[in-house]
């Protein structure tokens, strides 16, 4: 059914071609992913001497992904020439093998008039990125070197250590190593930056792996010094004394004599006497009197490719000078021409030249290359379709001609493979109540499968990876949770290999977790639904370490985390991120960095993220059989939670609220706003309920709040901010905006409080809302705005929105059993159509009272009533959706019981 995941493995298990673009949409190919390179062929539509849609992936731009497989081996989207549905040109590719393609566009013209259309195809090579949301690309160098040399990586160490410990030594961004820099003219793009050297002590350690034994070497350490100023640097290990680096902004060569190279492993160690900070590069490592053969030279992608003539007419050749794969391209229509672009972009340049009949050389800037294979005009008669079948292939010279010359499909061949590759769409089978949200849901299916970008540098590699959006071509951690908790709705192998891209090898002393933005953990709720689906013992021995050391540093225990600094026991984690809860402009969260508070002030979503988190693992150590483990997390639990209820509880407000604290780390009061309230009325301040560390009477409090219309309830869902306070405002990101994230969060822990009318009025109205705005705009947006109830934010957004896809398969997608976060999952099974449960399950939390499951089964015929019992026992069954059931169980702390649920 899946695979188990791969160790150390970052990467997706995903086919070389894919939706991976993040310039303009069609399909990808990644020759080689070691180098980083992407070969991009987009198709762009439109009006014969008119207006050319130009699908740019980094804004709107008249398309929206429209089906997908979760292999990607099938993939669509809709380009829109004139909305809503008049004029629009449906894109798809679909596999003959794994290095051939083949794209379809289904033209159609729904309007009373004729139409001329036309179809670009555009094939380009993209480079790796020097940064993240740039196409600037990166210019390494490269180093040349005489016979018998040999050069060492400076970022090749054995072992790197500040001399003043930094927060983020164990906890390095992007998942780059400590002390990593990416810069044009670094060998390989990349060194050893980061401020290294200005303090004494800041040290490296290596191992010289020569292959041959050289007489009376020469070590040449390359750096420069971008602050000015000079360094001196002691060296040890087989050879021993100290050099000067003068100051040099540009790269300059620096000799050591070594003497003799022995062909094995020398220990090498680096060592700051301070001064000013280094770049370095890295070592050649030479015979004496040949330093002058030591040179280096910026390498220069060219994008220009040699085209050449295909075997048959309609096809053409391309091989770019620095891939060995060469592109094949065969398309059909009778009137076509073959142009290029010489542009470093089409959004503007296209559409400049698009009344240019003449010349077959654009020529724009230079900064980039397009090969345009240019099919006009393609007549649409009034409501009709026109369906055009094209082929893009990869491999050898020979076996790309080969492919081109045998490739002699007939529309109705072409049209089967589709229709195979078609039935792996991604399917919705929803109950007749949720057929109205069908749309919807299909279209979040399809963005969030389809988010998926190359290349993206993490440890050391280019990796394929999900993305909220392409405009975030990047790793986001609490953002991917939720890309993951989505795709577990739609196929488990991708779950899978979301949560294995942010978990790290145990004993990994320099990444804990893989981290970029806000430190939500989210990967902990992801592994308790997937181990909760599953009931896999294989994948949870797996994870369980890997969350385990995930946790540690996130409660401050291991490496260099910070988050627990405080002697109150309360935890920030401001040194790693702005963003505390992913809340941009969260009214406190503010105030806090405008005002330089991070050092004294502690907010709530911190602490009781890792008390939920220390829950989670608890059940799973139990599960396991590790009671050090649990009573370990206990004690966590006990602390952090007594701490927050003693300085963090502000009675007069109900809320909790973000701490203060003096300069010796000591508790001062509550944060206020200058109206004298309580700066936390909002998401952050009503977290504990989630911790699972309130009284009674707090709870009831909180709950209120949640569910007042006065306060954060509104007609669209939770608001982040109690729409009471005085820093409230209607123009804000977070702050005046319902988000399904945190709400979804909230919703899970309703069950465990038997707040089952409020849940479902919350995933309810976040259904009818997100089908009312994709079902018109065809987009699935961020967030919601709560003057207009609208959406807003990033259009085609797969991470913090996938949400919907959870309350749509807990309410409407037979054989979906849903909890909250109290319930352990040890044994599940649907019977064949969904008309019988069997569950075991693990009952933890606070003792006393009930909670509620949601099991969505079959929709009953007439005179069905389902009944459930627990260990034999009838048990409480209430009908929220038809066929979707909320049970009570007894709440029994550490009891595990059988839950039957039958239809009679």
């Amino acid at each position: 059914m899946y695979k188990m995941p791969v160790r150390n493995n970052h990467d997706l298990n995903l086919p070389a071609w894919g939706p991976y673009t993040k310039k303009y949409i069609g399909i990808s190919h990644i020759p080689d992913p070691d180098k980083g390179l992407r070969f991009d062929l987009s198709i762009f539509p439109g009006f014969y001497r008119r207006e050319v849609l130009v699908p740019n992936a980094k804004w709107e731009s008249g398309y929206h992904p429209w089906e997908a497989s979760p292999d990607l081996q099938y993939f669509s989207y809709r380009y829109e020439l004139e909305w809503k549905d008049q004029v629009y040109c449906d894109l798809s590719f679909a596999p003959v093998t794994e290095n051939v393609r083949l794209a379809r566009c289904e033209m159609v013209n729904q309007t009373d008039l004729p139409q001329n259309l036309v179809l670009h195809y555009m094939a380009y090579m993209n480079f790796p990125p020097l940064k993240v949301y740039s196409d600037e690309a990166l210019f390494p160098a490269l180093v040349h070197l005489p016979d018998d040399g040999f050069w060492l990586d400076a970022l090749d160490y054995d072992d790197l250590k500040f001399a003043i410990t930094r927060p983020t030594d164990s906890l390095v961004t992007d998942a780059m190593r400590r002390g990593e820099i990416r810069y044009n003219g670094l060998v390989g793009g990349r060194g050893v930056g980061q401020g290294f050297g200005k303090d004494a002590g800041d040290t490296l350690w290596y191992h010289l792996e020569s292959q041959t034994c050289l007489q009376d070497a020469r070590l040449l350490l390359r750096y420069r010094t971008p602050q000015g100023g000079s360094l001196t640097l002691r060296y040890s290990g087989k050879w021993n004394g100290v050099v000067d680096l003068p100051e040099s902004q540009q790269f300059n060569l620096i000799a050591i004599p070594l003497g003799n190279v022995d062909a094995c492993a020398c220990p090498l160690v680096i060592e700051s006497l301070g001064g000013t900070p280094i770049d370095l590069d890295g070592f050649a490592i030479v015979p004496a009197g040949s330093e002058h053969q030591v040179n280096f030279t910026l390498k220069e992608w060219n994008p220009t490719p040699l085209i050449l003539s295909g075997p048959r007419e309609s096809t053409l050749i391309l091989k770019y000078e620095d891939t060995e794969t060469y592109y094949g391209l065969s398309w059909r229509w009778e009137n076509w021409k073959v142009r290029q672009f010489l542009s470093s972009e089409l959004d503007r340049f296209l559409r400049h030249r698009v009344h240019e009949h003449v010349q077959t050389v654009m020529r724009g800037d230079g900064g980039g290359h397009f090969t345009n294979v240019f099919l006009r005009p393609i007549p649409l008669e009034p409501h009709t379709r026109k369906v055009l079948y094209g082929m893009v292939c990869s491999g050898t010279r020979e076996e790309v001609e080969n492919t081109l010359q045998s490739y002699d499909l007939s529309d109705s061949q072409a049209e089967a493979y589709f229709d195979q590759a078609r039935s792996g769409v991604a399917h919705w089978n929803p109950k007749p109540a949720g057929r109205s949200l069908l749309f919807s849901q299909e279209r979040m299916s399809a963005t969030t499968l389809m988010n998926v970008v190359y290349p993206i540098y993490a440890k050391g590699k280019y990796i394929r990876h999900g993305t909220p959006g392409k405009w975030w071509d990047c790793l986001y951690t609490w953002d991917s949770g939720f890309i993951g908790l989505g795709l577990l709705e739609i196929d488990v192998q991708r779950a899978i290999d979301n949560l294995n891209a942010y978990v790290t090898e145990p004993g990994d002393p320099q990444t804990a977790f893989i981290h970029h933005g806000s430190p939500v953990p989210m990967q902990f709720y992801l592994f308790q639904e997937l181990m909760n689906r599953t009931q896999d013992r294989q994948l949870l021995e797996y994870f369980y370490p890997r969350m385990r050391q995930y946790y540690l540093f996130m409660a401050g225990r291991i490496g260099s985390s910070t988050t627990r600094v405080l002697p109150s026991n309360l935890l920030k984690t401001w040194d790693y991120f702005y963003n505390s809860g992913g809340w941009d402009d969260y009214p406190p969260q503010v105030y806090v960095h405008a005002n330089q508070l991070e050092k004294s002030v502690s907010p709530v979503i911190s602490s009781s993220q890792v008390i939920r988190c220390g829950k989670i693992l608890q059940l799973a150590a139990q599960e396991l059989g590790l009671p050090d483990d649990v009573a370990d997390y206990q004690a966590d639990i006990n602390t952090i939670g007594a701490a927050v209820q003693k300085y963090s509880w502000d009675e007069g407000s109900g809320y909790f609220g973000y701490v203060c604290h003096d300069d010796q780390g000591n508790p001062t009061g509550i944060l206020r706003h200058n109206s004298g309230q309580n700066y936390n009325m909002g998401l952050d301040g009503v977290y504990p309920l989630v911790a699972g560390i309130t009284t009674p009477e707090q709870e009831k409090l909180l709950l209120a709040h949640l569910s007042s219309p006065a306060e954060m309830w509104t007609p669209i869902g939770i608001s982040t901010v109690d729409q009471s306070a005085a820093y409230y405002r209607v123009d804000g990101y977070w702050n005046g905006a319902v988000w399904p994230p945190h709400q979804w969060i909230f919703w899970k822990r309703l069950l465990d409080l038997n707040e089952t009318n409020f849940a479902h009025k919350v995933g309810k109205t976040a259904l009818d809302i997100w089908a009312r705005e994709v079902d018109a705009s065809y987009h699935c947006f961020e967030h919601f705005i709560v003057q207009s109830g609208r959406g807003a934010g990033w259009h085609q957004f797969g991470g913090l929105s996938t949400p919907v896809m959870k309350w749509f398969a807990s309410y409407y997608q037979p054989g979906t059993f849903t909890t909250g976060y109290d319930v352990w999952v040890k044994k599940l099974s649907f019977s064949q159509y969904n008309r019988s449960l069997s569950a075991s399950l693990r009952i933890d939390g606070n003792p006393g009272g009930v909670l509620a499951v949601l099991a969505s089964m079959a929709e009953p015929g007439p005179g069905v009533q389902y009944k459930a019992t627990w260990n034999g026992q009838p048990v409480p069954v209430e009908e929220v959706t038809p066929g979707t059931l909320q049970v009570l169980l007894p709440r029994i702390s550490g009891a595990t019981g059988i839950l039957e649920i039958n239809g009679s």
